[in-house]
């Protein structure tokens, strides 16, 4: 009787159980479907998706940084705008895809890097930072996830991109021979002024007269004297309560008159008067700067030995090596460029006896770099360690080398590279974009 009394009860307890179950599976499915819903695939990029979610969220953002800037009337129907994020989030799917291909990485270590310097340059602590993204519905975890693609994208596009753009030394010739070549690639100088007036219709003896006081201008200047001041106090221009600042200026960007004058001075330097229909100018080249920086380096000529590591041959090993090798060189005598034909690993150099030609400075990897410029000519190095394995080197000699006309024409062509970056991206967007199964389901 108890045991009928248990069971049914029991029986009782397990259907009212599995009734509850059942209500609860009914409704985390449907919870499940609503979130799906919410969570809907607006496009299918490759082997990727783009969810509705995401499409919101990167609307909202947009529309609360237009509307606290004060363009919320400029933006487009909300249907137009959501397109055009929709094709944004498209290319930096295919773009990152691309960079998954070349293994292309944003470290933790560049990520907090990048963070920490928008925080400098907004002047914002970290609690600052995360109390205006909550304002705006993100999280600082989101913003780093945000910051992260637009790096990896930008390093995708650099590495792609640039290595796309053909340059040619003709083409480089045809750019430095430009009006817009010599205008990029000319010094900048800033610049002093002083305007010594002469009148329209000025009688002789007044010429004469401003001509001694701009001869005694210049001659005090050069005797140490101000040059603001005596631009404040004799100038006759209009920058002259600014002590006669004209600013950065380019040659190309100066009056014929100046211009000449200006291309044969130095830093420091205060030109004699110079007439003009106003009067006698006096200038002086404040600071001048080139793109190109300090021509003058010094390179060093080397020799190198490498061991790559590997599951044969550790750390342990391929010092050791190097160590021998080094010896047989300094205690035997014999050829450091013979034993490199023979040893080293580092197929570009080895046949020509580990020879690195001149190298600049910066050109080497870094731990490379530091032991080249603390090994003495015609010393040999102790082995060290860089990214690439183990090595000893050799300094054969050093030069100071005027490298002007070469750093110009790697300035021109950086520049021709950036104009015509735009143009090659816009072309291999489109190129993978065909590549890529691309599906919009918005």
């Amino acid at each position: 009787m108890y045991l009928t009394r248990f069971t049914r009860t029991t029986l009782m307890a397990v259907a009212t159980a599995l009734l509850a179950v059942s209500a609860l599976t009914l409704d985390t499915r449907s919870v499940r479907a609503e979130t799906e819903m919410l969570d809907r695939v607006v496009a299918i990029v490759g082997d990727d998706v783009v969810l509705e979610s995401e499409l919101n969220a990167r609307t909202e953002a947009i529309l609360e940084r237009m509307e606290q800037s004060g363009n919320r009337q400029q933006v487009p129907p909300r249907d137009q705008l959501e397109e055009q994020i929709l094709d944004q989030l498209v290319l930096e799917r295919l773009q990152m895809q691309m960079g998954q291909r070349f293994g292309i990485e944003v470290s933790e270590q560049q990520l907090d890097q990048t963070v920490q310097r928008i925080m400098q340059n907004n002047q914002l602590t970290e609690e600052q930072l995360r109390a205006d993204l909550a304002r705006e519905g993100q999280s600082l975890e989101g913003f780093r996830d945000q910051i992260r693609r637009e790096m990896w994208v930008n390093q995708i596009q650099q590495a792609v991109v640039n290595s796309r753009i053909e340059l040619n030394e003709q083409d480089i010739d045809s750019f430095l021979a430009s009006t817009d070549g010599k205008f990029a690639t000319s010094p900048d100088y800033r610049l002093g002024h002083i305007l010594i007036s002469v009148p329209s219709g000025a009688s002789e003896d007044e010429v004469q007269e401003a001509r001694e006081e701009a001869q005694q201008v210049y001659e005090e200047l050069t005797e140490g004297a101000d040059f603001s001041q005596m631009a404040m106090t004799h100038s006759n221009d209009a920058n002259a309560l600014q002590g006669g600042e004209m600013g950065w200026r380019k040659l190309e960007q100066l009056p014929g008159l100046f211009a000449d004058v200006v291309a044969e001075m130095e830093e420091g330097d205060v030109s004699e008067p110079v007439r003009s229909g106003a009067g006698f100018h006096i200038l002086k080249a404040h600071e001048t700067r080139s793109r190109s920086g300090d021509s003058m380096v010094e390179q060093t000529k080397a020799r190198h030995i490498l061991i790559k590591t590997s599951e044969i041959v550790d750390d342990e090993d391929a010092e050791r090596q190097l160590t021998e090798l080094r010896n047989r060189v300094l205690e035997e005598g014999e050829s450091f460029a013979e034993l490199a034909r023979e040893h080293s690993e580092d197929i570009g150099s080895m046949l020509q006896g580990g020879d690195l030609g001149w190298t600049n400075p910066g050109q080497m990897v870094p731990a490379f770099d530091q032991v080249m410029n603390n090994t003495e000519v015609g010393e040999v190095s102790e082995p060290f360690k860089s990214q690439f394995g183990w090595h000893i080197l050799t300094v054969e000699d050093r030069r100071e080398q005027d490298m002007s006309e070469r750093m110009q024409r790697n300035q021109a062509a950086n520049l021709l590279r950036e104009r015509r970056f735009d143009e090659e991206l816009q072309t291999w967007l489109a190129e993978i974009r065909e590549e890529v199964y691309v599906e919009i389901k918005l």
